[in-house]
Protein backbone atom coordinates (compact mmCIF):
# COMPACT_ATOMS: atom_id res chain seq x y z
CA UNK A 1 0.00 0.00 0.00
CA UNK A 2 1.60 3.79 -0.83
CA UNK A 3 1.10 6.12 1.92
CA UNK A 4 0.09 9.62 1.69
CA UNK A 5 3.03 10.89 2.94
CA UNK A 6 5.02 8.59 0.21
CA UNK A 7 3.01 10.46 -2.74
CA UNK A 8 4.11 13.83 -1.39
CA UNK A 9 8.16 12.82 -0.93
CA UNK A 10 8.01 12.24 -5.07
CA UNK A 11 9.41 15.82 -5.65
CA UNK A 12 8.35 19.25 -5.31
CA UNK A 13 7.05 19.60 -8.27
CA UNK A 14 4.55 16.46 -7.75
CA UNK A 15 3.62 18.29 -4.33
CA UNK A 16 2.76 21.55 -5.79
CA UNK A 17 0.76 19.77 -8.97
CA UNK A 18 -1.17 18.23 -6.86
CA UNK A 19 -2.14 20.52 -4.22
CA UNK A 20 -3.18 22.94 -7.22
CA UNK A 21 -4.92 19.98 -8.63
CA UNK A 22 -6.74 19.28 -5.75
CA UNK A 23 -8.22 22.38 -4.94
CA UNK A 24 -9.20 23.13 -8.48
CA UNK A 25 -10.99 19.30 -8.67
CA UNK A 26 -12.60 20.20 -5.42
CA UNK A 27 -13.54 23.43 -6.56
CA UNK A 28 -14.88 21.79 -9.76
CA UNK A 29 -17.07 19.05 -8.34
CA UNK A 30 -18.34 20.84 -5.08
CA UNK A 31 -20.16 22.96 -8.21
CA UNK A 32 -18.18 26.20 -7.91
CA UNK A 33 -16.37 25.40 -11.44
CA UNK A 34 -17.55 22.95 -13.96
CA UNK A 35 -15.93 19.39 -13.89
CA UNK A 36 -14.25 20.44 -17.43
CA UNK A 37 -11.89 22.14 -15.30
CA UNK A 38 -9.92 18.64 -14.22
CA UNK A 39 -8.17 18.48 -17.07
CA UNK A 40 -4.39 17.06 -16.62
CA UNK A 41 -3.35 14.36 -14.98
CA UNK A 42 -0.51 12.17 -13.84
CA UNK A 43 0.62 9.79 -17.30
CA UNK A 44 0.74 6.33 -16.49
CA UNK A 45 0.68 4.79 -19.61
CA UNK A 46 -0.30 6.30 -23.35
CA UNK A 47 -3.76 6.71 -23.11
CA UNK A 48 -4.21 6.09 -19.49
CA UNK A 49 -3.89 8.74 -17.08
CA UNK A 50 -4.19 8.74 -13.27
CA UNK A 51 -5.77 11.79 -11.09
CA UNK A 52 -6.55 12.60 -7.43
CA UNK A 53 -8.65 15.22 -5.76
CA UNK A 54 -11.07 16.06 -2.84
CA UNK A 55 -15.18 16.35 -3.33
CA UNK A 56 -16.67 18.05 -0.62
CA UNK A 57 -19.27 15.58 0.27
CA UNK A 58 -22.77 16.49 2.36
CA UNK A 59 -21.19 14.40 5.20
CA UNK A 60 -17.76 15.84 5.15
CA UNK A 61 -14.55 16.08 2.89
CA UNK A 62 -13.69 12.77 0.46
CA UNK A 63 -10.87 12.09 -1.77
CA UNK A 64 -11.01 10.66 -5.01
CA UNK A 65 -8.71 8.65 -7.17
CA UNK A 66 -9.28 8.54 -10.87
CA UNK A 67 -8.21 6.64 -13.90
CA UNK A 68 -8.94 7.89 -17.18
CA UNK A 69 -9.13 5.43 -20.17
CA UNK A 70 -8.80 5.75 -23.81
CA UNK A 71 -10.21 2.87 -25.47
CA UNK A 72 -9.76 4.68 -29.11
CA UNK A 73 -6.22 4.55 -28.68
CA UNK A 74 -4.53 1.52 -30.39
CA UNK A 75 -2.77 0.14 -27.78
CA UNK A 76 -4.96 0.45 -24.63
CA UNK A 77 -7.38 -2.27 -23.69
CA UNK A 78 -9.32 -2.97 -19.98
CA UNK A 79 -9.70 -6.86 -19.22
CA UNK A 80 -11.00 -8.78 -16.23
CA UNK A 81 -8.86 -9.39 -13.31
CA UNK A 82 -9.34 -12.47 -11.68
CA UNK A 83 -7.22 -15.06 -9.55
CA UNK A 84 -7.95 -18.14 -12.15
CA UNK A 85 -10.91 -19.63 -10.64
CA UNK A 86 -14.10 -17.71 -9.78
CA UNK A 87 -14.32 -19.21 -6.09
CA UNK A 88 -11.41 -17.72 -5.05
CA UNK A 89 -9.64 -14.19 -4.08
CA UNK A 90 -7.00 -12.30 -4.93
CA UNK A 91 -5.38 -8.89 -3.77
CA UNK A 92 -5.58 -6.44 -6.79
CA UNK A 93 -2.51 -5.05 -7.21
CA UNK A 94 -1.54 -9.45 -7.06
CA UNK A 95 -3.53 -10.02 -9.95
CA UNK A 96 -2.98 -6.29 -11.96
CA UNK A 97 0.79 -7.56 -11.74
CA UNK A 98 0.12 -11.26 -12.58
CA UNK A 99 -1.79 -10.62 -15.93
CA UNK A 100 0.21 -7.69 -16.66
CA UNK A 101 -1.86 -4.11 -16.02
CA UNK A 102 -0.49 -1.05 -15.84
CA UNK A 103 -3.67 0.20 -13.53
CA UNK A 104 -7.06 -1.19 -12.35
CA UNK A 105 -9.71 -1.27 -9.76
CA UNK A 106 -11.49 -3.70 -7.93
CA UNK A 107 -14.79 -4.96 -9.07
CA UNK A 108 -17.91 -7.12 -8.12
CA UNK A 109 -19.50 -7.77 -4.99
CA UNK A 110 -19.29 -11.30 -3.59
CA UNK A 111 -19.64 -13.83 -1.06
CA UNK A 112 -17.54 -12.88 1.78
CA UNK A 113 -18.77 -14.38 5.10
CA UNK A 114 -21.95 -16.95 5.79
CA UNK A 115 -22.02 -16.27 9.14
CA UNK A 116 -25.90 -17.03 8.92
CA UNK A 117 -25.40 -20.93 7.76
CA UNK A 118 -22.66 -22.13 10.29
CA UNK A 119 -20.04 -24.82 8.99
CA UNK A 120 -20.52 -23.39 5.62
CA UNK A 121 -17.99 -21.89 3.79
CA UNK A 122 -17.94 -18.93 1.96
CA UNK A 123 -16.38 -19.26 -1.51
CA UNK A 124 -15.46 -16.03 -2.34
CA UNK A 125 -17.24 -16.15 -5.91
CA UNK A 126 -18.81 -13.02 -7.19
CA UNK A 127 -22.11 -12.18 -7.59
CA UNK A 128 -23.01 -11.00 -10.62
CA UNK A 129 -22.18 -12.46 -14.21
CA UNK A 130 -18.36 -12.61 -15.27
CA UNK A 131 -16.60 -12.61 -18.83
CA UNK A 132 -12.73 -12.91 -19.07
CA UNK A 133 -11.22 -12.44 -22.58
CA UNK A 134 -14.58 -13.78 -24.24
CA UNK A 135 -15.25 -16.61 -22.28
CA UNK A 136 -17.87 -17.21 -19.80
CA UNK A 137 -17.08 -17.42 -16.58
CA UNK A 138 -20.32 -17.51 -14.48
CA UNK A 139 -24.08 -16.58 -14.53
CA UNK A 140 -25.60 -14.41 -11.81
CA UNK A 141 -27.06 -15.24 -8.39
CA UNK A 142 -30.87 -14.25 -7.37
CA UNK A 143 -31.04 -10.95 -6.17
CA UNK A 144 -32.67 -11.93 -2.82
CA UNK A 145 -29.08 -14.29 -2.57
CA UNK A 146 -26.53 -10.72 -3.40
CA UNK A 147 -24.53 -9.37 -0.78
CA UNK A 148 -23.97 -5.81 -1.29
CA UNK A 149 -26.07 -2.82 -0.65
CA UNK A 150 -29.72 -2.69 -1.52
CA UNK A 151 -30.47 -2.58 -5.24
CA UNK A 152 -31.64 0.56 -7.21
CA UNK A 153 -35.40 -0.13 -8.36
CA UNK A 154 -35.47 -1.80 -11.11
CA UNK A 155 -31.86 -3.22 -11.54
CA UNK A 156 -30.58 -7.03 -10.73
CA UNK A 157 -27.90 -8.90 -9.95
CA UNK A 158 -27.43 -9.76 -13.90
CA UNK A 159 -26.86 -5.80 -14.50
CA UNK A 160 -22.94 -5.89 -16.02
CA UNK A 161 -20.13 -3.32 -17.07
CA UNK A 162 -19.11 -4.63 -20.32
CA UNK A 163 -16.68 -4.60 -22.92
CA UNK A 164 -17.53 -5.92 -26.21
CA UNK A 165 -15.00 -7.25 -29.20
CA UNK A 166 -15.47 -4.33 -30.92
CA UNK A 167 -13.46 -2.10 -27.57
CA UNK A 168 -16.26 -0.62 -26.75
CA UNK A 169 -17.52 0.30 -22.82
CA UNK A 170 -21.20 0.04 -22.47
CA UNK A 171 -24.20 -1.50 -19.74
CA UNK A 172 -26.11 -4.37 -20.09
CA UNK A 173 -27.77 -6.98 -18.51
CA UNK A 174 -26.82 -10.91 -19.12
CA UNK A 175 -28.90 -13.38 -18.12
CA UNK A 176 -28.34 -17.33 -18.44
CA UNK A 177 -29.78 -19.04 -21.18
CA UNK A 178 -28.88 -23.36 -20.59
CA UNK A 179 -30.22 -26.72 -20.60
CA UNK A 180 -29.44 -30.29 -19.12
CA UNK A 181 -30.28 -32.81 -21.74
CA UNK A 182 -30.69 -37.16 -21.69
CA UNK A 183 -32.05 -39.56 -24.02
CA UNK A 184 -35.74 -39.05 -21.65
CA UNK A 185 -35.64 -35.54 -20.46
CA UNK A 186 -34.69 -32.02 -20.66
CA UNK A 187 -33.92 -29.33 -17.73
CA UNK A 188 -33.32 -25.85 -17.87
CA UNK A 189 -30.22 -24.98 -16.30
CA UNK A 190 -30.15 -22.95 -12.95
CA UNK A 191 -26.84 -21.53 -12.78
CA UNK A 192 -23.32 -21.48 -13.74
CA UNK A 193 -20.59 -21.63 -11.13
CA UNK A 194 -22.43 -19.41 -8.59
CA UNK A 195 -22.21 -19.57 -4.86
CA UNK A 196 -26.16 -19.82 -5.02
CA UNK A 197 -29.24 -21.33 -7.20
CA UNK A 198 -32.14 -20.63 -7.41
CA UNK A 199 -34.80 -23.05 -5.62
CA UNK A 200 -35.84 -25.94 -7.18
CA UNK A 201 -33.23 -25.88 -10.19
CA UNK A 202 -29.99 -27.54 -11.21
CA UNK A 203 -26.52 -25.61 -11.16
CA UNK A 204 -23.60 -26.62 -13.89
CA UNK A 205 -20.09 -26.56 -12.01
CA UNK A 206 -16.89 -26.27 -14.58
CA UNK A 207 -13.15 -26.19 -13.91
CA UNK A 208 -13.59 -22.51 -13.95
CA UNK A 209 -15.30 -22.59 -10.48
CA UNK A 210 -12.10 -23.97 -8.60
CA UNK A 211 -11.88 -25.98 -5.50
CA UNK A 212 -14.85 -24.62 -2.99
CA UNK A 213 -17.09 -26.47 -1.74
CA UNK A 214 -20.54 -26.20 -3.86
CA UNK A 215 -22.74 -26.96 -0.75
CA UNK A 216 -23.60 -22.79 -0.48
CA UNK A 217 -25.43 -23.13 -3.83
CA UNK A 218 -28.01 -25.16 -1.95
CA UNK A 219 -28.13 -22.49 1.07
CA UNK A 220 -31.04 -19.38 1.52
CA UNK A 221 -33.52 -18.94 -1.41
CA UNK A 222 -34.10 -16.90 -4.04
CA UNK A 223 -35.58 -13.81 -1.65
CA UNK A 224 -33.95 -14.59 1.70
CA UNK A 225 -29.94 -15.29 1.76
CA UNK A 226 -29.75 -16.14 5.35
CA UNK A 227 -32.57 -19.22 4.82
CA UNK A 228 -31.23 -22.73 6.01
CA UNK A 229 -29.67 -24.85 3.40
CA UNK A 230 -31.64 -27.15 1.91
CA UNK A 231 -32.25 -30.49 3.27
CA UNK A 232 -32.99 -31.94 -0.06
CA UNK A 233 -29.92 -32.06 -2.33
CA UNK A 234 -28.33 -34.20 -4.93
CA UNK A 235 -25.04 -33.74 -6.99
CA UNK A 236 -24.38 -36.17 -11.01
CA UNK A 237 -20.63 -35.76 -12.12
CA UNK A 238 -20.49 -35.72 -15.83
CA UNK A 239 -17.07 -36.64 -17.55
CA UNK A 240 -16.74 -36.73 -21.41
CA UNK A 241 -20.73 -36.87 -21.84
CA UNK A 242 -21.34 -39.44 -19.62
CA UNK A 243 -22.99 -39.69 -15.24
CA UNK A 244 -19.84 -41.20 -13.81
CA UNK A 245 -20.65 -40.98 -10.07
CA UNK A 246 -23.48 -38.81 -7.91
CA UNK A 247 -24.01 -38.46 -4.17
CA UNK A 248 -26.58 -36.53 -1.97
CA UNK A 249 -24.41 -34.07 -0.56
CA UNK A 250 -22.62 -31.58 -3.29
CA UNK A 251 -18.49 -32.07 -2.91
CA UNK A 252 -16.09 -29.91 -3.25
CA UNK A 253 -12.25 -30.27 -4.93
CA UNK A 254 -11.42 -29.21 -8.47
CA UNK A 255 -12.96 -30.12 -11.15
CA UNK A 256 -11.25 -31.48 -14.91
CA UNK A 257 -11.70 -30.15 -17.82
CA UNK A 258 -13.83 -31.76 -19.84
CA UNK A 259 -16.06 -32.39 -16.34
CA UNK A 260 -19.53 -30.71 -15.79
CA UNK A 261 -20.44 -31.31 -11.74
CA UNK A 262 -24.26 -30.81 -11.81
CA UNK A 263 -25.99 -29.97 -8.78
CA UNK A 264 -29.47 -29.95 -7.71
CA UNK A 265 -31.88 -28.41 -4.81
CA UNK A 266 -35.39 -29.59 -4.44
CA UNK A 267 -37.25 -30.06 -7.60
CA UNK A 268 -33.82 -30.29 -9.06
CA UNK A 269 -32.60 -33.07 -6.88
CA UNK A 270 -35.14 -35.23 -7.39
CA UNK A 271 -34.76 -34.50 -11.32
CA UNK A 272 -31.06 -35.87 -11.24
CA UNK A 273 -31.87 -38.67 -8.84
CA UNK A 274 -33.18 -40.27 -11.89
CA UNK A 275 -29.74 -40.18 -14.10
CA UNK A 276 -28.15 -43.02 -14.03
CA UNK A 277 -24.69 -43.90 -14.56
CA UNK A 278 -23.25 -44.12 -18.13
CA UNK A 279 -26.30 -42.22 -19.19
CA UNK A 280 -25.21 -39.66 -21.73
CA UNK A 281 -25.86 -36.31 -20.81
CA UNK A 282 -25.53 -33.41 -22.69
CA UNK A 283 -25.27 -29.68 -20.84
CA UNK A 284 -25.09 -26.25 -22.54
CA UNK A 285 -24.98 -22.67 -21.12
CA UNK A 286 -24.79 -18.99 -22.57
CA UNK A 287 -25.44 -15.61 -21.03
CA UNK A 288 -27.74 -13.64 -23.49
CA UNK A 289 -27.24 -9.87 -23.63
CA UNK A 290 -30.33 -7.72 -23.29
CA UNK A 291 -29.58 -5.03 -25.19
CA UNK A 292 -25.72 -5.33 -27.41
CA UNK A 293 -25.26 -8.08 -30.41
CA UNK A 294 -21.34 -7.41 -29.72
CA UNK A 295 -19.94 -10.17 -27.71
CA UNK A 296 -18.56 -9.12 -25.00
CA UNK A 297 -14.64 -9.87 -23.85
CA UNK A 298 -15.29 -8.62 -20.49
CA UNK A 299 -18.21 -8.08 -18.61
CA UNK A 300 -18.95 -8.22 -14.71
CA UNK A 301 -21.37 -7.06 -12.23
CA UNK A 302 -22.55 -4.73 -10.24
CA UNK A 303 -25.67 -2.33 -10.54
CA UNK A 304 -26.05 1.54 -12.76
CA UNK A 305 -26.75 4.47 -11.07
CA UNK A 306 -26.27 6.74 -14.30
CA UNK A 307 -28.01 5.92 -17.70
CA UNK A 308 -27.40 8.38 -20.60
CA UNK A 309 -26.72 11.41 -18.40
CA UNK A 310 -29.54 10.57 -16.08
CA UNK A 311 -29.41 8.94 -12.11
CA UNK A 312 -31.67 6.63 -11.95
CA UNK A 313 -34.83 6.85 -9.56
CA UNK A 314 -34.52 5.94 -6.11
CA UNK A 315 -30.88 5.92 -5.82
CA UNK A 316 -29.73 5.96 -1.85
CA UNK A 317 -28.90 9.86 -1.09
CA UNK A 318 -28.23 9.09 2.71
CA UNK A 319 -26.14 6.26 3.16
CA UNK A 320 -22.27 7.50 2.66
CA UNK A 321 -19.68 5.27 2.33
CA UNK A 322 -16.62 4.68 0.48
CA UNK A 323 -17.13 3.27 -3.00
CA UNK A 324 -15.46 2.23 -6.40
CA UNK A 325 -17.10 3.12 -9.60
CA UNK A 326 -16.76 2.76 -13.51
CA UNK A 327 -18.34 5.43 -15.41
CA UNK A 328 -18.11 5.06 -19.81
CA UNK A 329 -18.02 8.58 -21.94
CA UNK A 330 -17.93 9.50 -25.43
CA UNK A 331 -20.11 6.69 -26.73
CA UNK A 332 -17.90 4.21 -24.93
CA UNK A 333 -14.75 5.22 -26.46
CA UNK A 334 -13.61 6.45 -23.07
CA UNK A 335 -13.43 4.54 -19.25
CA UNK A 336 -13.15 6.58 -15.98
CA UNK A 337 -12.54 4.44 -13.07
CA UNK A 338 -12.95 5.84 -9.52
CA UNK A 339 -12.19 4.47 -6.02
CA UNK A 340 -12.55 6.84 -2.64
CA UNK A 341 -9.76 7.06 -0.39
CA UNK A 342 -10.51 5.06 2.84
CA UNK A 343 -7.91 6.84 5.24
CA UNK A 344 -9.96 7.97 8.34
CA UNK A 345 -9.94 11.66 7.41
CA UNK A 346 -11.93 10.59 4.57
CA UNK A 347 -13.97 7.47 5.40
CA UNK A 348 -17.31 8.77 5.60
CA UNK A 349 -17.48 8.73 1.73
CA UNK A 350 -20.43 9.70 -0.32
CA UNK A 351 -23.75 8.71 -1.31
CA UNK A 352 -24.54 6.32 -4.48
CA UNK A 353 -26.54 9.35 -5.26
CA UNK A 354 -23.18 11.78 -4.88
CA UNK A 355 -21.29 9.07 -6.77
CA UNK A 356 -23.89 9.97 -9.76
CA UNK A 357 -23.35 13.49 -9.18
CA UNK A 358 -19.44 13.29 -9.31
CA UNK A 359 -18.70 10.80 -12.66
CA UNK A 360 -21.08 13.00 -14.36
CA UNK A 361 -19.76 15.95 -13.67
CA UNK A 362 -16.50 14.06 -14.50
CA UNK A 363 -17.53 13.53 -18.21
CA UNK A 364 -19.44 9.95 -17.84
CA UNK A 365 -22.65 9.33 -19.49
CA UNK A 366 -23.18 5.92 -18.12
CA UNK A 367 -22.31 4.54 -14.40
CA UNK A 368 -21.70 1.70 -12.95
CA UNK A 369 -21.50 1.23 -9.06
CA UNK A 370 -18.51 -2.09 -7.82
CA UNK A 371 -17.99 -2.77 -4.46
CA UNK A 372 -17.10 -0.33 -1.99
CA UNK A 373 -16.02 -0.12 1.78
CA UNK A 374 -12.74 -2.11 2.61
CA UNK A 375 -12.66 -3.58 -0.94
CA UNK A 376 -12.73 -0.03 -2.67
CA UNK A 377 -8.80 -0.26 -4.24
CA UNK A 378 -7.63 1.73 -6.92
CA UNK A 379 -4.18 0.29 -8.18
CA UNK A 380 -1.65 2.10 -10.91
CA UNK A 381 2.49 1.86 -11.99
CA UNK A 382 4.68 4.24 -10.78
CA UNK A 383 6.86 6.07 -13.81
CA UNK A 384 9.77 3.67 -14.29
CA UNK A 385 8.19 1.10 -12.07
CA UNK A 386 6.78 -2.71 -14.12
CA UNK A 387 4.32 -3.27 -10.51
CA UNK A 388 1.51 -1.30 -9.48
CA UNK A 389 1.10 0.51 -6.12
CA UNK A 390 -2.15 0.81 -4.17
CA UNK A 391 -2.99 4.73 -5.02
CA UNK A 392 -5.50 4.69 -2.09
CA UNK A 393 -6.02 3.80 1.22
CA UNK A 394 -8.04 0.93 1.62
CA UNK A 395 -10.49 1.60 5.00
CA UNK A 396 -9.55 -1.92 6.21
CA UNK A 397 -6.07 -0.96 6.77
CA UNK A 398 -4.64 -3.31 4.19
CA UNK A 399 -5.58 -4.16 0.66
CA UNK A 400 -8.31 -7.07 0.90
CA UNK A 401 -8.47 -9.75 -1.17
CA UNK A 402 -11.17 -9.56 -3.76
CA UNK A 403 -12.77 -11.97 -6.38
CA UNK A 404 -12.46 -9.86 -9.52
CA UNK A 405 -11.38 -6.61 -11.36
CA UNK A 406 -10.82 -4.55 -14.29
CA UNK A 407 -7.66 -3.83 -14.99
CA UNK A 408 -5.97 -1.35 -17.42
CA UNK A 409 -3.69 -2.20 -20.32
CA UNK A 410 -1.53 -0.76 -22.29
CA UNK A 411 0.93 -2.23 -24.87
CA UNK A 412 0.80 -4.07 -28.09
Amino acid sequence: MTGRHTRRGAGRAVLAFLAAFGALAGAALAGAAPAGAVQKGVRIAPGVTYQEFDIKAAKGLTHAHVLRVDLAHPNVRVELLYPGAVASRAQVSRMADAQGAVAGVNGDFFNITETQHPGVEATGASVGPAIAAGRTLKAAVPNGQRFGPALPPGTSTEDVFGVGTDGRARLDRLALRGSVRTAETQLPLGGLNQYALPVGSVGAFTSDWGSASRVRATCGTDTDRAAPCSTDTHEVTVRDGKVVSAADTPGSGPIAAGTAVLVGREAGAQQLRKFSTGETVEVEHALVAATSGTPYRLALGGYPVLTGGRPLPGLDDTTSAVRTAVGIADGGRRVLLLALDGAAAYRTGLTIAEVAGTMRKLGSDDVFSLDGGGSSTLVARKAGASTVSVRNHPSGGAERAVPNGIGVFSGT
